[in-house]
Formats: C-alpha cells, structure tokens, sequence
C-alpha cells in the first residue's frame, strides 16, 4: 500500500506536496474532464440523487427509451465513493494524462482516440454482458501506453519489477487472483487497444505514413483553429513517460 500510494505521488505533476487544485489544472482537457465526472457520477449516487441503474448502458433503454445519456454514463461511473474507486480513479487519470500529454496535449486527437474505444466499447458490450464501460475503457488506454513506452521500468505494490507492455497482463493476473473470474473487461480493453495501436504506431510506417486513425479534418476543426496535417500521436514525451510509476533501483 505504501508502495503504491508513494507510486500516486510521483504521477501527480512529477513532485508530491503539489495542492489539489494545481494538480488538477494541470490536467489536459480531456483528463480533467473525465476525471471530474467520473467523481461528481460517484458523489450524485453516493448521495442517492441518482442510481445506478439510470447510469449503465442498455441497447433498449438508449434506442427504444430515447435515455441517450447512458452512452456517456456507463463510461462514468467506477463504483460508491470509497478507498477502490480512488484507485480506480488515479489509474484513470494517470494513463490518460500520460497519453494525452504525448499527442501535444491535442484535444482532438486524444478525443477522437476516446470516441473510438467508447464506440467500440458500446459496440461490444451486449456479446459479454456488460453494462459499465469504464473500466475497459481505462484498460484500452493503460494498453496503448504501455505499448508506447516499452523501457519504461514499473512496480507492482513495490513487489513485482517489470517493463511497461507487462502492465495490462499483471494488471489482469492481480484481477483473476482477487476475483476469481476472468477479467472480460480488461480483456476488451486490450483487444480495442491493440487495434488503436496497431493503425497508429504499427501500420503507418509499412504503408507510406499512411494513419487511417487520424481524426478527420472536421473534427479537428472542432477543437483546433489551425488544424495541420502532421500528427504527434506517435511521439513519445519521454518525461511524461518517466512519471509512470518508476521502480526503484534494484541492487
């Protein structure tokens, strides 16, 4: 627990004693947005303002119902307020700071790699039975990160060293050890991952830099006034990188 709460530490702006609300604006605008509704979800249902049963994803309810805000919910809400959502919480915007810190801080490009894993998501949701989304949702960024950074050295409650790719697979090993069933969720988060990772990183130096994965322009233009033509998805900001849990020197 030390461990790992010394690990929360070193993410948080890359120094502890860092306040709150510094930390926070520091976020990247995807990031904090994320981060803050996943909390405020948390708080309405702690308060008992709303349920969860108004927050997860059904095919019939968003279709038939007309509730379209449970396309965003299911991706929001991680559980009551309690010591488990603050880990969950701290993976969330970790991973998705580190990634969106490395596209240049691009709204765009970050967004449209979100809207892409929640469509996905939201796509194959009905085949495992799953009506919150916002745990494959942070496994598919947790996946892209670690694929991007593979010398980055992790540890695991201050008891296991391994490089980054081992993340989602020791994450999935302590899940199945402390559930006792095969983590789908993580398992879905892994499969939209590689396929994000693999159009991006993988395939565009095979075929002439060709990135069918960029966000179109019009979607740029959404959020950029000069939208341009190159793409940083594929730069890796080393310094981010380093913040991802460092493990100590082993002697």
């Amino acid at each position: 627990m030390d461990q790992m709460m010394g690990d929360m530490d070193g993410g948080i702006g890359g120094q502890a004693g860092f306040p709150l609300e510094t930390w926070f604006w520091e976020m990247p605008l995807c990031t904090r947005w994320w981060t803050t509704a996943t909390v405020l979800t948390s708080a309405l249902v702690q308060c008992q303002i709303v349920t969860p049963f108004q927050l997860f994803y059904s095919f019939r309810a968003v279709f038939f119902k007309y509730q379209y805000w449970r396309l965003l919910t299911t991706f929001l809400y991680f559980g009551p307020l309690s010591l488990d959502l603050v880990f969950h919480v701290f993976f969330l915007q970790r991973y998705s700071r580190l990634l969106e810190e490395s596209s240049g801080r691009s709204p765009a490009h970050f967004s449209w790699l979100l809207l892409y894993a929640m469509t996905s998501l939201i796509c194959i949701s009905p085949l495992v039975s799953m009506p919150f989304l916002g745990h494959p949702l942070s496994s598919t960024l947790v996946y892209i990160w670690s694929r991007r950074n593979p010398d980055t050295r992790l540890s695991f409650l201050g008891l296991l060293v391994f490089t980054a790719p081992y993340l989602p697979w020791v994450l999935m090993g302590f899940s199945l050890i402390l559930h006792g069933t095969i983590p789908k969720d993580e398992i879905m988060g892994v499969v939209i991952g590689h396929v994000w990772y693999f159009f991006s990183d993988v395939y565009p130096p095979l075929h002439n830099g060709s990135r069918p994965f960029d966000p179109p322009m019009w979607w740029r233009r959404l959020f950029e006034r000069r939208p341009t033509r190159e793409d940083p998805t594929g730069e890796v900001n080393n310094e981010f990188a380093a913040a991802a849990a460092p493990a100590p020197e082993v002697r």
